[in-house]
């Protein structure tokens, strides 16, 4: 009973740092949710206002006929259809992100379900281990039970560490990956600059696309990281500016005006993109460095417990 009670006790405690942590992370979910719910009123007005600004151009108006008459119709036209491009491309990547939350929010209200009868079952093994010390005549009994607590804190604490490590890594390789898009994409719009023809626009445009597809991953993925890092970031001392990190690629999904930008829009992105990937590494190193020493600190739990047991 004694030993049961002990690896139950290190169970519960894991779960209900889990449930502190899913707590966290929906609040923190519903808080950008309404953010987005925002930033989408925001983007469906801009979309309309662009699509009216077209359609004033395709349609007969005293607007589109001095526009043809002064010769400037189609430029006008083509830069309004552009903005109007960019207005909708904007659009769908803020409807997309906000499915991707609303299916994160339904997923950690399964798993706080799973874990609705934590606290009570805590409360219930924490009464047996009450009346188990008054019974036991074992001078050590509610030395090895705290020792077992402090371990079950431990080992959830370690493991929602190596969440956030795991988590961070897939952000990492999501950038890596935007980065050689966008690499990719450079050269070969330097390329096209100069003349490359319509081959070099062709596959410039192919790895603008990949990068696009890479950099979207990259952001819902640091969504997720971010997530990770909530209850543990205090500890390892890392300041994580969600806004900068889930934004820093909407400056590409701007959409593209001449080759001129697009280049310009490629080497500052490439250099962002460079920039994230640092401050993701430079969080993981830190991550790997608690993990460490909190492995450390079990281990010396563990041995002092194993003696305890031993000796009683």
């Amino acid at each position: 009973m004694f030993t049961e009670i002990n690896e139950r006790l290190v169970e519960i405690r894991g779960d209900l740092r889990k449930k502190e942590k899913y707590e966290l992370q929906l609040a923190d979910y519903y808080k950008e949710a309404e953010l987005l719910d925002e930033r989408l009123s925001e983007l469906r007005i801009q979309f309309k206002a662009e699509k009216v600004d077209v359609e004033k151009l395709e349609g007969f108006s005293l607007t589109n006929l001095f526009a043809t008459l002064s010769g400037s119709k189609h430029d006008k036209l083509s830069k309004e259809k552009q903005d109007l491009l960019a207005a909708q491309h904007k659009l769908e990547e803020a409807a997309k992100s906000k499915m991707e939350i609303e299916e994160a929010i339904q997923k950690l209200k399964q798993k706080l379900f799973h874990l609705k009868n934590t606290e009570y079952e805590y409360q219930q093994l924490l009464l047996q281990k009450e009346t188990l010390i008054k019974a036991s005549s074992l001078s050590y009994a509610n030395d090895v039970f705290e020792l077992s607590e402090k371990e079950g804190n431990l080992k959830a604490y370690i493991a929602e560490l190596e969440e956030a490590k795991i988590a961070g890594e897939r952000v990492k390789h999501s950038l890596k990956q935007a980065i050689t898009s966008l690499e990719n994409a450079e050269n070969w719009g330097a390329l096209d600059m100069f003349g490359g023809g319509t081959i070099s626009g062709f596959v410039k445009h192919q790895h603008i696309d990949q990068a696009e597809k890479d950099l979207h991953e990259a952001q819902t993925r640091m969504r997720q990281f971010q997530k990770e890092l909530l209850d543990v970031k205090e500890a390892v001392q890392v300041e994580v500016n969600i806004s900068e990190m889930l934004k820093f690629a909407d400056f590409f999904f701007d959409g593209f005006i001449t080759d001129y930008m697009v280049q310009g829009k490629i080497t500052e992105s490439l250099k962002q993109t460079r920039e994230h990937y640092e401050k993701v590494n430079q969080i993981l190193i830190k991550l790997s460095n608690q993990i460490d020493q909190k492995e450390s600190e079990l281990k010396n739990i563990q041995l002092e417990k194993n003696e305890m047991i031993i000796s009683l």
